[in-house]
Order: structure tokens, then sequence, then C-alpha cells
């Protein structure tokens, strides 16, 4: 199999939630963020909600964000002292007396909607009215069974190119061998790879655990392991792991596109595995750590090249299983497309 791909993976995604940042970073001061290229501030009103604005002052332009949250939870412009609710509307302009009503539309800030979830604070890419939907649920944070540990980092990359790389098997040998898996390639698996109308995933079968650090913590008595890996809209790479009842691992990406090239993960990495929590903990937590890493510095080493040369160039084989989905998905939810009703799927081989 070989696709051209389109002359640029970058995409905008409208109507989109995305985490804006971790709830505990979110305190009584404002909060400059930016999605898709977009300046947004962050603040919370008198209640404590998260609050999301355009960060420009519909009156002179000057950036919210150096701004001000007031004890009644209204955020005050640093330039001339206008005042915004979490709405956006206008409710003071110092100094004004003729006009009583200060809250005229023109005067108003772009609100985009905000929700605080799961212990981040999530922001929809969409200004105007809140969306139907809510943010995305990370699984199995509530089970006592599990233990979660989250992490957060900013890679150099598109957001196509960074949920690739989370959902790239082949790369692990390579540029994390050792941790995951190593170069030699004894086992021969198949894969399962099914398109849905909003997501598209993975199924390896037949799969040994994997030869690195990583499995062996994973599942320290060998076996065939069940292993998924999924791209979900707008922006969700998870990779799970189970292998029996005892052991059980899903590696959720939520990706932030702060702008064309570079991109904010969030990973929470949830578990049950055979060994006690307190026996993994110090080994998986570094390992998972090192293998971000590797992939931030790969990611952005490709990057530079691809702006080097001014556009992308790829050449795929069938081993790219879930590549080429991912785009074609990110790229109907930019275009507005209605999702396909049927559930398209095909089968490959691969040695691991």
């Amino acid at each position: 199999m070989s696709a051209l791909p389109p002359k640029s993976s970058v995409v905008k995604l409208p109507d989109a939630w995305f985490i804006a940042c971790a709830s505990s970073t979110l305190k009584k001061k404002p909060l400059a963020f930016t999605l898709q290229g977009t300046p947004l501030v962050l603040f919370r009103d008198a209640s404590g909600k998260p609050a999301a604005l355009l960060d420009r002052c519909p009156h002179r332009n000057a950036p919210l964000s150096m701004g001000r949250v007031t004890p009644g939870g209204e955020l005050q412009c640093a330039y001339h002292g206008w005042r915004f609710d979490g709405a956006g509307a206008c409710r003071a302009v110092p100094g004004l007396v003729t006009d009583a009503d200060v809250s005229l539309k023109a005067r108003a800030a772009e609100a985009y909607p905000a929700e605080e979830q799961d212990g981040y604070v999530w922001v929809y890419s969409t200004a105007g009215d809140k969306p139907p939907e809510g943010p995305y649920r990370f699984p199995l944070l509530d089970d006592a069974k599990y233990t979660t540990v989250k992490r957060e980092f900013s890679v150099n990359g598109t957001l196509h190119a960074t949920v690739e790389n989370t959902l790239d098997v082949p790369h692990t040998a390579f540029l994390h061998g050792g941790l995951f898996r190593t170069p030699e390639k004894k086992n021969e698996v198949e894969v399962v790879v099914r398109r849905h109308g909003t997501f598209a995933e993975a199924e390896y079968l037949g799969e040994p655990r994997p030869t690195g650090l990583a499995g062996r913590l994973l599942a320290p008595q060998g076996g065939v392991v069940t292993h998924f890996d999924r791209f979900l809209l707008p922006s969700i790479a998870q990779v799970e792991y189970r292998l029996g009842e005892k052991s059980h691992l899903i590696t959720t990406s939520a990706m932030t596109p702060i702008d064309d090239f570079h991109t904010r993960v969030w990973a929470v990495v949830t578990y049950r595995l055979p060994l006690p929590n307190f026996l993994v903990r110090p080994f998986l937590t570094p390992v998972a750590e090192r293998i971000f890493r590797q992939d931030a510095v790969m990611l952005k080493a490709q990057t530079e090249v691809i702006r080097h040369f001014g556009a992308e160039r790829y050449t795929s084989t069938e081993l790219d299983v879930l590549g080429h989905e991912v785009w074609r998905l990110l790229d109907q939810h930019a275009n507005h497309r209605p999702p396909p009703a049927d559930v398209k799927e095909h089968r490959v081989k691969m040695r691991t």
C-alpha cells in the first residue's frame, strides 16, 4: 500500500473540545492559552467555574491576559479597566457616566465554552453557545482497582504527526529499542483495522508480550496480549494492553493543537498489574517518560525537515496501519463532512 498524503497535514478542527490546562494551574490569575493559533485567556468566575475569552479586549486590542480577576469574578483589562464576565459581556467601563447600560454587544469579548472535568479545564474550539456534548471522559479514573499517572508534554509536531507517532507500532522497536520492543522481528501477527464514523482502531491478534522493559512490567509471566490502538475524534490517541484478568494498561493521550506545528500532549496512564503498585510505579513512570521524551525529540527533528523542504512527503506501506485513517478522520471533521454510517475493515500482517 502506498498512498500519497495531502500536501499538508495541518488542519483546523471546529466544534471540538481540547484540554487547555490542568485544573490546578488555573487559580486566581488569568492564564494565557493558544488553541489552533488563536490566543485565548482563561479565568475563574465568582463561582469558581472556568471561563475562556478571546485574548483581545474589544476596546483597544490589549491582551486581556495582562489583566486581573476582580473579587467579583470578572476579568478586568489592564489598559482601561473594562470588566468582562465569563460569558464575555462587558460589565463595567470605569469613568463612563452617560451610558448606564455598558453591556452592549459591540463591547463584548468573544467567549468560548469551557468545562472542568477529570482534573482538566477543557475549551471548545468554536466560540458561542454551549455545545450539545461535553468533553471526552478518560476511562477507569474512578475505579479503585486501577492506578492513574498523569503527565503533560509539549512537542514540536503537527496534530496529525503527533497522533500517528503515538499509535505507530513499527517505530517502537528502533526509537525505543529495549524499552518496549527490539529490532528482532520474530513474531508474525495479524492486525484488524476498523474505521468507524468518528474513530478508527487497530486490533493486534496473537501478539506475544512485548519484549522490552515496559512489556515485562505489564506481563512478567509472558503470554499473548490483547492489544488495541485507537484514534477518537477530535484528538484522542489510545493504546490498550490486556493480559488475562490481572494485567490491564490504557494510555490515553489527549492532544491539544497549539498552532500548526506545536502540540501539547496530556497523557493519562491507567493500569492494573499483578505486581504491587509500590514496586511497579518507580519503574513504570520513568520508562513511560523516557519513551515520551524520545518521541518528542524525533517529532521535533521531523518537523524541522518538513519546514525546511516546505511540505511533507510520505511513502507508506501496510505497516502504517492507522496513519491514513487518522488523516481521513481529521480531514472529515475539519471540512464538516458527515461520518460514514458503515464500518470499514481490512486486515494486514506484520512482524513484531
